[in-house]
């Protein structure tokens, strides 16, 4: 059986950035240590940074001294300001690419724009953004949630990094319509967009896509998603040891591909479970 990995696989450019400097702080820094949420959307990294006395938690009000690191997604304006007020050691690891959508959201609102998130409500990146804005922001990952919005003399656009380009496009398409004036920002991630596009290429050649990554991760759950509709024998696994032999039945070519939040030991360690069921 022939084994192919996307040659993006691994973490991306901000996911290793934040974990470099996590790891940094651990080494040099006595006390406690958190991020608020998880540092990335993966469950085996997340671990791994316990062992190393960074913890994951879910509010403020469990830190009362120590450093928190911001995770690569960004927190809300707000938390940051609490953070301060508490007297917390910040280091600040949000993606570049995620502080550029935060700064353009600002400076979108102070220029009166309407401000539109193109993204997914939920995500953490997102929240992020919407506090950087004004209180008429407004979120839509499709223009299904843009239905009730009135015309607008400007509409300025800042797109969640991870977003697939088709759904940014879908959504300005719909505000071109709303819009004396429109303004938009393509915030999303090279990255992202080079990752779908190698794992669609690689889906089409093989006979089964295993795409590896965080069941929590947005990024990942979507290369899956492509993945799937390419190649409909897709399996979305977190470790290696998800993987069952059944799958494999008269496959000869199978391809892998990876989250930008996944490390390369954890995409390695699927790879050499291959290899150890199908020797030859």
């Amino acid at each position: 059986m022939e084994i192919f990995v996307a040659k993006s696989s691994g973490f991306c450019f901000g996911v290793k950035r934040a974990i470099n400097i996590a790891n940094r702080f651990a080494s040099e820094t006595d006390g406690e240590i958190y991020t608020l949420g998880p540092i990335i959307h993966n469950p085996q990294v997340v671990k791994r940074l316990e062992e190393s006395r960074i913890f994951a938690r879910d509010s403020l009000e469990e830190m009362d001294k120590g450093t928190i690191i911001i995770r690569s997604h960004g927190v809300r304006l707000d938390e940051y300001g609490t953070a301060e007020e508490k007297g917390l050691n910040i280091v600040d690891a949000t993606c570049p690419f995620v502080k550029k959508s935060q700064d353009l959201v600002s400076l979108l609102s102070r220029e009166g724009y309407a401000v539109i998130v193109a993204g997914q409500r939920e995500h953490p990146e997102v929240q992020g953004l919407i506090s950087y804005g004004s209180a008429d922001i407004r979120v839509a990952e499709s223009p299904e949630e843009l239905k009730d919005l009135p015309r607008k003399k400007k509409i300025g656009i800042v797109a969640q990094t991870t977003l697939p380009m088709e759904k940014l496009e879908a959504v300005v398409t719909c505000c071109l319509k709303k819009a004396a004036e429109l303004k938009v920002f393509n915030t999303i991630c090279n990255a992202t967009s080079i990752r779908q596009g190698e794992s669609a290429d690689l889906a089409e050649k093989v006979e089964m896509m295993i795409v590896v990554g965080g069941k929590n991760s947005a990024n990942t759950r979507r290369l899956a998603e492509i993945c799937r509709s390419i190649q409909p024998r897709t399996h979305h696994i977190e470790v290696a040891e998800e993987i069952c032999p059944e799958w494999f039945d008269g496959v000869l070519k199978v391809g892998i591909t990876s989250g930008a939040s996944t490390p390369d030991w954890v995409v390695n360690a699927v790879v050499e479970k291959l290899r150890t069921l199908f020797p030859a």
